[in-house]
């Protein structure tokens, strides 16, 4: 297995609360979206919802991927301002969520 060198996957899970609208949430989607403009470590941004047939999201409904350099970049996203403001508010409109980092793993054989 090869571990892929310094790169991190941030994965986000999430479950928006009831009441939240489709627009509101488009709008918190494009503001996450937006993050790879402004701030430098986030290399890149992928957001899904749940279309899986097994029904095993436990409630969650979307998933928002970003990619990294290393565990320092994702330190330094974490901390940055711009970061923070965001969470605040797009946490706030979330009943559920769960965060997951890892360095991709080939497996060849």
């Amino acid at each position: 297995m090869e571990e892929a060198k310094g790169l991190v996957k941030h994965v986000l899970l999430a479950k928006f609360k009831e009441g939240v609208s489709e627009s509101e949430i488009e709008q918190l989607i494009k503001g996450y979206a937006n993050l790879v403009n402004l701030i430098d470590p986030m290399e890149s941004f992928h957001w899904g919802k749940d279309v899986s047939i097994e029904n095993m999201h436990q409630g969650f409904t979307h998933i928002f991927e970003s990619t990294f350099k290393s565990t320092e970049a994702v330190a330094e996203y974490v901390a940055h301002p711009v970061h923070v403001e965001f969470a605040n508010l797009f946490l706030s409109h979330l009943d559920k969520v769960l965060v997951f980092d890892y360095k991709p793993t080939t497996v060849r054989v």
